[in-house]
C-alpha cells in the first residue's frame, strides 16, 4: 500500500491547528470568529439594532457563536440552511474555591463536566484555559498551554485489584489534580492565573477555567491514516462548519438559494439547557431578527422556518475492533468511510427518511461517500443537539457526524480523511 494520503491533508492539518488554538469553548468561538472575519464576516452585537444589509455576520455569546451569510437580494422569507455543532467537551472544571491540598501537595479543586472517561485524565500533563471575568464587566481569555497540572494515578502496588477487577475512581476523591508543593493558600491559583493573563488579581471577580491536555494532535498509523487529538467531540464539526461557511460565502450570491448558517452551541455535554446551549433561544432569536431586519413579518418568519433544514453535526461511534458486540450487527461505520448519518427511531437523533434524502443529495453533490450509524438495540443510544433544535424551532433536522473511537476520552481517534469529507458534504448542503 502506498504511504501517500488519499486526500490533500491541508484541511486536517488546519483542524489540528484549530484544536490547539481552542482549549476551551471560549477559545473555540474566538478562533472561529477570527477565521470568519478573514472571510469578510463582521460581528454584530445583540444589544444593537440590526440592519438588513447583505453579507456575512456573526454573534458571539460566551462559548457559542451563530454566523450567517445573507446573499444580495435575499427575500425576507428566504429559508435557512443551518449546520449545528457544539463547542464543549467532557472535561474537568475549576471550582469556585479552587485552592485545596493535603500532606504537602497543593491541588486544584475541580468538578467533573459531562460524561468524561475519567481514567483518560490520569497521569497526563495538563494546562489550564478558559476565561476570567473582570470588575469592569469584561472578560479575558486565558490559555496556560504548558504542563501545569496532573491527576496522579495510584501505584499498582497500592491497588493490586486495578488490573484484574478494573480501575474504580471516585469523582470527588480521586480526580483533584496537583500543581505544586507547599501549604494551601487561599486565592493562590487565581493570583497565578491573573498574572499569566496580565491583569491585577484584585480585578478578577469570576472565572470559567478548565484543565486541558497539552499534548498536540498527531497523525497515527503506518500510513498516517488516523488522527489522534483532544476535543474532536465536537470541535471537529465546529471546524468543518466554519470552513464550509467561509467557503460558501465566497461563492457568487446568485448561486445561494438559501441563507447559510453556522450555529455552534455550548453545554451540549450536560443537556444544552443554558443561554448558550441549543435548548436556549439563541438560534431562534438570531434567525428571527435576521428576518425582521430585512423588513420581514411574522408570516415571513414562519415561511422561512418552514423551508429551513439543519444538519446537526456531532461525532458518532466507529465500530470498535475489540468490542464489536457492542455495535449493531448490520451497521458498521468505519473511519475514513465518509460522514455518518445518525438514526434512532425513538428520536434520540432527529433523522427521518426525508432528512436522509437531503443528506444523501448533499454527499452526492460533493462526491463524498457516507455511512449510516444505528445503535445496538441492547445499548442505550446517546443524543445531541439535533432533536432539541427540531423540537424547539420546528425546523427539519438531520443528525450526522464523523465516526471516531475513544469518544469522551481526553484524547480521541478519527480517520485523517473524514474531517475533509465532512467539510465538503457540509459545504454542498449549505449551497443547496
Amino acid at each position: 500500500m502506498s504511504s501517500s494520503p488519499r486526500f490533500d491533508r491541508g484541511h486536517t492539518d488546519d483542524l489540528m491547528a484549530f484544536l490547539m488554538a481552542s482549549p476551551s469553548p471560549y477559545h473555540a468561538v474566538a478562533t472561529a470568529a477570527e477565521r470568519l472575519e478573514k472571510a469578510g464576516f463582521r460581528q454584530v452585537e445583540e444589544t444593537a439594532a440590526w440592519d438588513g444589509t447583505s453579507g456575512g455576520k456573526y454573534v458571539l455569546r460566551g462559548g457559542a457563536i451563530v454566523a450567517w451569510y445573507v446573499p444580495e437580494g435575499a427575500a425576507a422569507h428566504t429559508p435557512y440552511r443551518i449546520v449545528g455543532a457544539h463547542t464543549d467537551s467532557p472535561n474537568l472544571r475549576v471550582k469556585p474555591l479552587p485552592d485545596t491540598g493535603a500532606y504537602g501537595w497543593r491541588q486544584v479543586a475541580v468538578e467533573i463536566y459531562g460524561g468524561t472517561l475519567l481514567n483518560t485524565w490520569l497521569d497526563r500533563d495538563l494546562g489550564l484555559a478558559g476565561r476570567i471575568s473582570l470588575r469592569d464587566g469584561t472578560h479575558r481569555l486565558v490559555n496556560i498551554d504548558r504542563p501545569l497540572l496532573r491527576v496522579p494515578q495510584l501505584a499498582v502496588h497500592l491497588d493490586r485489584s486495578a488490573n484484574p477487577d478494573g480501575l474504580k475512581l471516585d469523582r470527588q476523591k480521586h480526580m483533584q489534580p496537583i500543581w505544586g508543593l507547599g501549604d494551601v493558600e487561599e486565592g493562590d491559583l487565581i493570583r497565578f492565573v491573573a498574572e499569566e493573563a496580565g491583569v491585577d488579581a484584585a480585578d478578577v471577580t469570576g472565572w470559567d477555567l478548565m484543565p486541558h491536555p497539552v499534548e498536540p494532535p498527531a497523525y497515527l498509523g503506518r500510513d498516517r491514516e488516523l488522527l489522534a487529538g483532544p476535543r474532536m467531540d465536537n470541535l471537529l464539526s465546529v471546524h468543518a462548519a466554519t470552513a464550509a461557511l467561509a467557503a460558501v460565502a465566497g461563492q457568487p450570491d446568485s448561486e445561494l438559494p438559501y441563507i447559510p448558517v453556522m450555529a455552534a452551541f455550548d453545554h451540549e455535554e450536560n443537556g444544552s439547557q443554558s443561554d448558550t446551549g441549543a435548548d436556549g433561544p439563541l438560534l431562534g432569536t438570531v434567525l428571527e431578527r435576521s428576518v425582521f431586519a430585512r423588513g420581514g413579518t411574522y408570516e415571513d418568519r414562519a415561511r422561512a422556518f418552514a423551508g429551513t433544514v439543519c444538519l446537526s453535526s456531532d461525532t458518532g461511534h466507529a465500530i470498535h475492533p475489540n468490542y464489536a458486540e457492542r455495535h449493531d450487527p448490520t451497521h458498521h461505520p468505519v473511519v475514513n468511510g465518509g460522514p455518518i448519518l445518525k438514526v434512532n427511531v425513538n428520536m434520540r437523533y432527529a433523522t427521518d427518511g426525508s432528512g436522509r434524502a437531503v443528506f444523501a443529495a448533499a454527499c452526492r453533490k460533493a462526491d463524498v461517500p457516507w455511512q449510516t450509524f444505528v445503535s445496538n438495540n441492547s445499548m442505550p443510544c446517546g443524543t445531541t443537539i439535533g432533536p432539541i433544535t427540531a423540537a424547539r424551532h420546528g425546523i427539519q433536522t438531520v443528525d450526522i457526524g464523523v465516526a471516531i473511537l475513544s469518544m469522551h476520552s481526553a484524547r480521541e481517534l478519527c480517520g485523517a480523511d473524514d474531517p475533509y469529507l465532512l467539510a465538503n458534504a457540509v459545504a454542498a448542503f449549505l449551497m443547496g
